[in-house]
């Protein structure tokens, strides 16, 4: 994995920009740097060598000359597309998936993407046509941003790069806030960064000195009825997982995976231990928190496929050290500490000497393995008998990891997830407890950020973004577009992504977001995912297969971590005090100083009252450190 740069206009001083940019994301490339300037652009790489470690060298020129490319990313089914190339007469002066791309794109131009089977972000400079031509990986998990600077176009893999412009002001887009206090990150293209965009997934975009102008080739879609032939499905989606699995085991240097003792990664490193040649290396987070530890089930599945596995035991202290270098790299606000975990990990699995790992994230969005699927199944089922008091027991069954829930009367339930009052045609009706929820920070905004933010509401605008099919589809297929459109590229591919495992130049692989296992996910009958509370259906058929049964039939536990008491509790962390101090709330002026006080001394004193409170502590803390560490102004009052 990689880092790119670059820009398409007149720059003074073309080749130092370029080497300030690379200089800034050099994390995501210790192996390598590359420059080249043209009359009116320019391209800058940070190479992350993983196949062809001695030629895979960019920016990368076609034969003729004509195109270079700087690429971020894996193509994973480069081997089988260079055969047909070579097949139609093009010859390769290297074995990279690079030189792959360069071909196909000199061939069949942007429709070249819709062959692709990858990870990628890449920029490919035009020298006929004198146009640049960027693209991003269909499930967006490698990240491309851009701006426009007094007539120029710059672009890079992360914003820090972006920053080394001469000239450019940074502001908060309150706008993006108030996205992230609602429904956890920003909706794309919009960023934390006042007119810094990000290319949305699926997506490319050609620039030339008229502006970027950006066109989706793939979409996320669902049918009216699942087509998927129910005696053979299973069997379908082993083959194709497997064959996923398969082709992120490419590479010229070992290739670790993730275990977090969930059934996700585990059916990964399951088929990956199987599929490989030598003990497959897996690495895990344990927790000094009891109520967040799943070491316990991350050693059965060591022990059970005999891996060379490590652990990295963190504290709560930990997570509140590395919180600072932690918003940095993720270049936005958020509302949970999870990303700090990963960030240690990362931390650790490079101090091992590897440089890619897979794991199993997106298998919850393909296959409704999420408990905010099921909670809106039981609200619908609640709906049809508002007034029943057994319905909302079934609520009980929900969370397990929230033992408190099971205490709680029918009524409390009832009310607690809006059950039967809540609007059954409303588009959002999946996800609208969990917008309640996190919008409950908005009450710490100041006076003058509320009135600038009056009338806006970002979960509507998330449903003016839903495509014309959308009401078509099954209530769970709603649920899952929601949750993969906006959420997985949003904050789990990015947050807790990329940017924690690209900070310490590893490269995360993720088989269950292969666009043709998301395609055979999304064509299944939706009791095929979720069959009555059963989640991951089809999936645990699979695993079952494959997995020690305590791990096969476990119930999803998403991956958490301690939130307020992180940063609260035995060590005393100056930065914490300092970010929610009066003065340094004041100074910034994006909350009330007063409200925030009251919360740093309740979560202090006392722990943090549920969810609410710890997202609100969690979603201050790191827009402060935002502002310290980002901001050239104070946000703007008018709402763009």
């Amino acid at each position: 994995m990689c880092g790119v740069a670059g820009y398409l206009g007149y720059v003074a001083d073309g080749a130092k920009l370029l080497a300030d940019m690379a200089g800034a994301i050099a994390h995501r490339g210790p192996d390598g740097e590359g420059i080249c300037v043209f009359a009116q652009a320019g391209l800058a790489h940070r190479r992350l060598a993983i196949v062809d470690l001695g030629n895979g060298q960019q920016p990368m020129s076609s034969q003729n000359g004509r195109f270079v490319i700087s690429f971020n990313g894996e193509i994973f089914n480069h081997v089988e597309l260079r055969r047909d190339l070579e097949a139609q007469g093009h010859r390769f002066r290297t074995s990279t998936d690079t030189e792959v791309i360069l071909h196909l794109f000199e061939r069949f131009g942007e429709r070249c993407l819709s062959l692709l089977n990858g990870d990628f972000a890449l920029a490919i400079w035009d020298c006929v046509r004198e146009r640049m031509f960027l693209a991003r990986d269909r499930m967006g998990v490698r990240p491309l941003f851009y701006t426009r600077h007094r007539g120029t176009v710059y672009f890079a893999s992360e914003v820090k790069a972006l920053l080394t412009v001469p000239g450019l002001q940074v502001t908060l887009d309150i706008k993006a806030l108030d996205q992230i206090l609602t429904v956890w990150a920003p909706i794309a293209p919009r960023t934390a960064f006042q007119n810094i965009f990000e290319l949305e997934p699926a997506t490319y975009a050609m620039v030339d000195r008229n502006g970027v102008t950006t066109t989706p080739y793939w979409k996320l879609d669902f049918p009216d009825r699942g087509d998927s032939p129910g005696a053979t499905a299973g069997e379908e989606l082993g083959d194709l997982l497997t064959d996923a699995v398969r082709l992120r085991l490419r590479a010229d240097v070992q290739v670790g995976c993730y275990l977090s003792g969930g059934l996700d990664s585990s059916v990964v490193a399951a088929i990956a231990s199987k599929l490989g040649t030598e003990p497959l290396r897996t690495f895990a987070v344990a927790f000094e928190s009891l109520e967040h530890d799943e070491s316990r089930f991350q050693n059965v599945m060591a022990d059970h496929l005999q891996t060379r596995h490590v652990q990295t035991l963190v504290t709560g202290g930990d997570i509140a050290a590395d919180f600072p270098d932690v918003v940095r790299h993720m270049e936005r606000p958020v509302i949970r500490s999870a990303p700090a975990p990963l960030y240690a990990l990362a931390r650790m699995v490079k101090s091992n000497g590897i440089k890619a790992v897979l794991t199993g994230e997106g298998a919850d969005e393909i296959f409704a393995g999420y408990d905010l699927f099921k909670e809106a199944k039981v609200r619908r089922f609640c709906a049809r008998q508002p007034a029943s008091r057994s319905r909302p027991l079934l609520f009980r069954k929900l969370y397990p990891y929230l033992p408190n829930l099971n205490r709680q009367t029918p009524e409390y339930l009832s009310a607690f997830f809006s059950a039967g009052s809540a609007d059954l045609g409303d588009p959002l009706f999946s996800h609208r407890p969990r917008f309640k929820s996190t919008s409950a920070t908005k009450m710490f905004l100041s006076k003058d950020i509320g009135n600038a933010l009056a009338g806006y509401d970002a979960a509507e605008e998330m449903a003016s973004l839903l495509p014309a099919d959308f009401r078509r589809w099954h209530p769970l297929n709603q649920a899952q577009y929601l949750e993969t459109r906006f959420l997985l590229p949003g904050y789990i591919l990015s947050s807790q992504g990329d940017r924690m495992a690209m900070a310490h130049g590893i490269e995360g692989r993720f088989p269950f977001l292969d666009y043709r296992l998301v395609e055979f996910a999304g064509r299944l009958r939706p009791e095929q995912k979720l069959k009555g509370l059963d989640e991951k259906h089809i999936l645990r058929g699979v695993a079952c297969e494959l997995l020690p049964k305590e791990i096969a039939e476990r119930s999803k536990q998403p991956f958490r971590a301690p939130d307020s008491e992180a940063f609260l509790s035995k060590k005393k962390h100056e930065f914490v005090d300092f970010a929610l101090g009066t003065e340094s709330v004041k100074r910034f002026g994006i909350f009330d100083p007063m409200t925030v006080e009251k919360l740093h001394r309740k979560c202090a004193t006392s722990a943090a009252s549920g969810f609410r409170d710890n997202a609100a502590f969690v979603g201050i803390l790191s827009t402060q450190l935002w502002q310290q560490t980002f901001s050239t102004g104070l946000p703007s009052r008018q709402v763009a």
